[in-house]
């Protein structure tokens, strides 16, 4: 009879590969140290390998130990669904929702979800995390987090997805560049290295410069932004242009700046706003509430 890991020890594994520490991570599966370290050792004669190269003072994860860490977390959030679905089908909307959303949506739109979904269904709680979206990805494929709230298109690979509004984006520039252009204004008019960007680990770049149809790289500045409020900031002070969501400036981004918002040149430009979930959780009802929730937002 073929033997198998229990959840238990996959739990002690994930916790210590997340903690790098037996100590810390016996405190935080609630066992002592010798209960973990028995367990994982366990683990590795039922696997029949070794998973941590171990010394007094460091530990290392072998290449096949990773592989483990990382199906053991996918085991552990199947179980989790697997927990979930007499509760949630008997109350969809109770309980702690655990919802990850970018920082490109998250100052504009959460504050008003959280008011809404408070006074709609106040048995559910809302835990929020920001995060860039290979992090929200990441952690909503471990089982960290229940629905992301994400700016699409992008590869969320086979989780389950609904688009619940558009997001128009504009150009913004600074009074005294706007009256060096002509209107509607071209790319082609604009200097090189005017238009500035965030971060490539935010997904805004991508879907600005694809939505936009910027084409031109050498347009393009070098110097990267971390956050909407510094692409605005150095706009505002006259180096050049950069493409903001119409949800920003809705929310006051621009507000007691003297600048100019225009339509980016042709086509109109836009990003989805969209709900990730895992297809094997079992709170799709909950989900599609909260989904009807945002689109009323937008």
């Amino acid at each position: 009879m073929t033997k198998f890991p229990s959840l238990k020890q996959l739990h002690y594994l994930v916790t210590l590969y997340e903690t790098r520490h037996f100590g810390e991570a016996a405190k935080l599966c609630f066992v002592s140290q010798s209960t973990l370290s028995s367990g994982i050792q366990n683990l590795e004669d039922l696997i029949g390998t070794r998973l941590i190269e171990r010394d007094n003072k460091t530990l290392v994860f072998s290449a096949i130990g990773e592989d483990v860490v990382k199906r053991s977390r996918e085991i552990l959030a199947r179980s989790q669904d697997l927990l979930e679905i007499t509760k949630v089908s008997e109350l969809p909307m109770h309980g702690n929702l655990r919802l990850g959303c970018i920082p490109t949506i998250a100052p504009f739109l959460l504050s008003e979800l959280v008011k809404r979904v408070n006074n709609c269904f106040p048995d559910l709680n809302l835990l929020l995390r920001e995060d860039t979206t290979a992090n929200l990805l990441n952690a909503l494929k471990h089982g960290e987090l229940d629905i992301l709230l994400l700016a699409l298109p992008m590869d969320i690979g086979a989780m389950d997805s609904r688009i619940v509004g558009h997001d128009k984006f504009r150009m913004v520039l600074s009074r005294r560049e706007a009256e060096k252009l002509k209107f509607p204004m071209r790319y082609r008019d604009l200097p090189d290295e005017s238009v500035f960007l965030l971060d490539r680990e935010h997904c805004l770049t991508d879907h600005a410069v694809s939505a936009c149809r910027l084409t031109s790289n050498e347009k393009i500045n070098p110097f990267a932004a971390t956050s909407l409020h510094t692409l605005v900031q150095m706009v505002a002070n006259g180096l050049g242009t950069t493409f903001i969501p119409q949800m920003a400036i809705d929310h006051g981004l621009l507000d007691n700046l003297d600048l100019v918002v225009v339509d980016p040149p042709g086509r109109e430009a836009y990003r989805e706003i969209g709900l990730v979930w895992r297809p094997t959780s079992s709170r799709s009802g909950t989900f599609e509430a909260l989904a009807s929730v945002v689109e009323e937002l937008l």
